[in-house]
This record gives structure tokens, C-alpha cells and sequence, in this order.
């Protein structure tokens, strides 16, 4: 085990430089799904290698109503979307641009995209709903790389990351800690995000799933996930750091914010909004002196239909968005009452 003694006086450092880039805003970013299959699926960390193998990967999608009634709910309950995703391969390029542009007339934003590597013919086709292209390289050390990865090259990923600078597309990282890299790898890190331009960085601590090799891996500290947030933050001062947390791990979050994130992820959101852990990442990021933008905890009092019906949708797509969404808003006022009752 590495020793992150040094931790503490790198957050010191990274901090001041935090607060001489940025405000003290922080935000949730929701990574919205499109699928749980994927047509690789021997990531040797990932929940979809788990899934069988004779399950087609298409008909792992999720439905358009459920994806679009998702994205309805990001934006009045003031989330950033991290990004769009899902399996490779488990929507078809016309699929995918159809949803993109459904998504675009929703929230009439741009997004960031991450399906694998894209294609510069492909990148141009979803340029109009896209602002930038996301990398789910995971680890830069290429013998770790190899290990967890072994069917997902980086190369294809650093050439869509050249294309998408022809478009002026933002690019974008994943970044696992705990799979095995160690402290002597940032360098390799820092060589990747300078040579490619890397715009955001997505730092997760590893989530061990059942049904992988990592399945009883102990998780990375608090520490150890804060050590690299610092690093990056002081090499890389206006870098855009999103650091990914899990519902048992919400007491890290003001140690993460103040090693210089911008932003918390990898929470269940729709699942626990409402709940005593949804407050929980609310109360932490007041901790680290944040005020948290947007709510885990309250919906706001809107005529939902009466946005449906405005989207030039098909009156189909628009009843079963409705159905949806009322499926998600029942639960969400439910996990509220129940906190209150409490």
C-alpha cells in the first residue's frame, strides 16, 4: 500500500488554486444510460461484464420514453448531465443521432458523449447536438490498461480525440482509482491530458462489482482518490475535475471538493432522491464551503404534462414520456415522505 501521508498539504495547495479558477459552486452531473450491455463486455471492472453472454446487447436498451423523461427531469431539478452513454454498440448510429436530437430540443444544450470511439465522419453527424466527446480510458499506465481493458485499446480513443479538435469538440477522460495504478502513473496522466487537450476529467473510485475480479478489491481511501484530485488540480489549474463518489462513501465528498473537484457523480439519483443519503451529499458540500447548485431533495412545483406537450414529439412518444416520468416523480415523492416522516 502507497503511502498518501502528503495528502493533507496537496489539498492546501490544491485549494487556493481551486478558488483562484473557480467560484464555490459545485453541481451534480447525472451520466444518463442508454443501455447495460455492451458489445465488448470483458472490462474486468465493469458491471456490464458481468451480463451473459448470449444476451443480445441491443435489447439491453433502455426505452426512449424512460432516456427523454430522464433528461426532462436533469434540467428542472438543475443537474448537469456528465454525459450520454451506454454499451458499444448498443444503439445504431441513425438511433443514436434520432435521441440526440430529441435530447438537444429538451434541454437545448449541448452534451458530452461517450459510446467508445467515434468515428470523424460520425463525429461530424452528432456535431450539432454535441459539445464534446468523453474517453472512458479508465486508467493511461498501458500494462494496467491491458489488464482491465483488454478488448478496449486507448488508440482508437486518442484518435477521436485528434478528429474532435478538427470540430472544436470538447474532449473529455475517465479515470479509475484503485484498479492498481500507482502514484509514479500521474505522470503518464499528465503526458495524456497535455498531448490530447483534455478539457474534463473524470476521477471515480473504484466500486467493486460482483461477478468481477475486483469483486472483493478493497476500495480506494478517501486519501488516495483526493491525492490524484490534488495532483491534477495543481498541474492542470483550469482543468474541469469531477469526482465520483457512491451512496457509502459521502463523508469524503468535503475532502474531494476541497482537492479542487468541480463536481460530484456516481450517485443513484433517481433511486434515492429524497432520501436521507440524497440529503447527505447536500450537507457535505456545505461542509467544504460549497453551495450545492441545483436539488437532490426537492421538486419543484411545475406543470410537467404542459412541458411534454410542447416538444414537437409524436403524440405517442409524448404519452408514454408522461407515463414515465410519473413513474420517477411517484417514487421520488415517496422517498420524500418518507424521510420527513422519519
Amino acid at each position: 500500500m502507497e503511502d498518501f501521508s502528503e495528502t493533507p498539504q496537496l489539498i492546501e495547495q490544491a485549494q487556493k488554486i481551486y478558488t483562484e479558477n473557480f467560484n464555490n459552486s459545485v453541481t451534480f452531473e447525472r451520466a444518463v444510460f442508454f443501455s447495460w450491455g455492451c458489445m465488448i463486455g470483458d472490462c474486468t471492472f465493469c458491471y456490464m461484464s458481468t451480463q451473459p453472454l448470449e444476451k443480445v446487447v441491443q435489447e439491453t436498451k433502455r426505452s426512449n420514453s424512460s432516456i427523454l423523461a430522464e433528461f426532462i427531469l436533469c434540467k428542472h431539478l438543475g443537474w448537469d448531465i456528465g454525459f450520454f452513454t451506454g454499451g458499444i454498440g448498443a444503439l445504431k448510429p441513425d438511433e443514436l443521432e434520432s435521441l440526440l436530437k430529441s435530447i438537444y430540443e429538451i434541454t437545448n444544450e449541448k452534451i458530452w458523449l461517450s459510446i467508445g470511439p467515434i468515428s470523424k465522419l460520425l463525429l461530424q453527424r452528432y456535431l450539432p447536438y454535441i459539445k464534446g466527446v468523453v474517453g472512458s480510458t479508465e486508467t493511461i499506465n498501458p500494462i494496467l490498461h491491458k489488464q482491465v481493458c483488454p478488448s478496449k485499446p486507448l488508440k482508437p480513443y486518442e484518435m477521436m480525440f485528434e478528429n474532435s479538435k478538427e470540430f472544436d469538440l470538447q474532449r473529455a477522460m475517465t479515470f479509475i482509482v484503485g484498479m492498481g495504478e500507482v502514484k509514479s502513473d500521474f505522470s503518464l496522466l499528465a503526458e495524456f491530458i497535455t498531448t490530447y487537450d483534455i478539457h474534463k476529467i473524470h476521477v471515480y473510485g473504484l466500486i467493486p462489482q460482483k461477478g468481477t475480479p475486483f469483486e472483493n478489491a478493497e476500495i480506494p481511501s478517501e486519501e488516495q482518490q483526493a491525492w490524484w484530485i490534488a495532483k491534477l488540480r495543481i498541474e492542470f489549474p483550469t482543468l474541469d475535475i469531477q469526482c465520483g463518489i457512491w451512496e457509502d462513501r459521502l463523508e469524503r465528498i468535503p475532502l474531494l471538493l476541497k482537492a479542487g473537484s468541480n463536481s460530484i457523480s456516481k450517485f443513484k439519483a433517481l433511486k434515492l432522491f429524497g432520501t436521507e443519503i440524497a440529503q447527505g451529499i447536500e450537507n457535505q458540500a456545505t461542509l467544504a464551503n460549497r453551495n450545492f447548485v441545483g436539488s437532490l431533495t426537492r421538486i419543484p412545483e411545475i406543470d410537467w404534462n404542459h412541458g411534454i406537450e410542447k416538444l414537437s414529439f409524436e403524440s405517442k412518444l409524448k404519452e408514454d414520456i408522461k407515463k414515465k416520468l410519473e413513474i420517477y416523480l411517484k417514487r421520488m415523492r415517496k422517498n420524500i415522505h418518507n424521510h420527513n416522516e422519519k
